[in-house]
C-alpha cells in the first residue's frame, strides 16, 4: 500500500543526511548531525581519571549528558541519557581505559522527529572523533506504525504524533565496513542479524514489530553506507592535510 507522506518521501525514505565532524575545538571529539530538519550535536570529554559513583572502576565509564534546545531536562530527557548510555557501552571497548569516565554532550539544535536515533548516529560519530576504542559503530533509525497499519521511516514531528506506535531500532553498522574478515560473527550468529537497542513506545502487535525490524535493518544499510563515506573521506582530507 502506498502512502503520501506531506513531504513526497516514500514509506521507506530517508530524509537527506548530514554529518560533520571535529567541530567544536575544545572538545576531544565532535560532530553534527542531521535528518531533514531534526538536527544534534555530540561532543565528547575524556577518558578523564575515575569513575562515577556506583561503577566498576574496573571498567571504563560512559556518561551522557542531555541537553535540550531549550528548557530544563524532563523525564523524557532522563529516559534519553539512559537509552544513549547503554547503546554506546555497549559498542565501546571498556576494558582498554579502566577506571575513567568518558563524557558525551548531546546538543539539540532542532527537533523535527527521529530526535533519539539522530542524538545516537551524532554520538557513534564522536566517539569516532575522539578516538574512543569501540567494538563496532552502530546505526539508529526511527520506524513508526500508523493506526491503519502502514510503517514509514524516519518521521517528521508531524508524522510522529499522528502514529500509534514507534520503535527506535539501533543495527550493527555494515559488518564489511568496520570489522575484518573473520570476524563476521558474534555467538554464531551473522552480525548483520544483530539488534543492539530496541525501544518501543505505544501498542504495537507483534507482527508490526517485526515488520519494523525487517524495514529498519534494510534503511540501516543506507545509514551505514553514508556513515562509511563520511568516515573514509574524513580520514582521506586528514591523511592529505598531514
Amino acid at each position: 500500500m502506498e502512502v503520501d507522506r506531506e513531504d513526497g518521501r516514500t514509506q521507506n525514505q530517508l530524509r537527506p543526511l548530514a554529518c560533520s565532524r571535529n567541530i567544536l575545538h575544545r572538545a576531544h571529539g565532535s560532530a553534527s548531525w542531521s535528518q531533514g530538519d531534526t538536527k544534534v550535536l555530540a561532543a565528547v570529554y575524556g577518558p578523564k581519571a575515575g569513575t562515577k559513583k556506583n561503577e566498576n572502576p574496573e571498567k571504563a565509564c560512559i556518561e551522557v549528558i542531555w541537553k535540550p534546545k531549550t528548557g530544563q531536562i524532563g523525564k523524557l530527557e532522563k529516559e534519553y541519557e539512559m537509552i544513549l548510555k547503554r547503546t554506546l557501552q555497549s559498542i565501546c571497548i571498556l576494558t582498554v581505559n579502566p577506571n575513567t569516565t568518558t563524557s558525551i554532550i548531546i546538543q539539540v539544535v532542532n527537533d523535527d522527529g527521529a530526535l533519539l536515533p539522530s542524538a545516537i548516529n551524532a554520538a557513534c560519530v564522536a566517539l569516532v572523533d575522539a578516538g574512543i576504542p569501540m567494538k563496532h559503530l552502530a546505526v539508529a533509525i526511527c520506524c513508526c506504525v500508523a493506526k491503519s497499519g502502514y510503517v514509514i521511516l524516519d518521521p517528521t514531528k508531524l508524522e510522529e504524533q499522528k502514529m500509534k506506535a514507534f520503535a527506535y531500532l539501533v543495527f550493527p553498522n555494515s559488518v564489511h565496513s568496520v570489522l575484518p574478515e573473520g570476524s563476521l560473527s558474534v555467538n554464531g550468529e551473522p552480525m548483520e542479524y544483530g539488534i543492539i537497542t530496541s525501544v518501543t513506545h505505544g501498542t504495537m502487535p507483534v507482527d508490526d514489530y517485526f515488520y519494523c525490524l525487517e524495514r529498519g535493518r534494510a534503511a540501516s544499510a543506507k545509514l551505514s553506507d553514508f556513515l562509511r563515506r563520511n568516515l573514509q573521506q574524513r580520514s582521506t582530507d586528514s591523511s592529505k592535510a598531514g
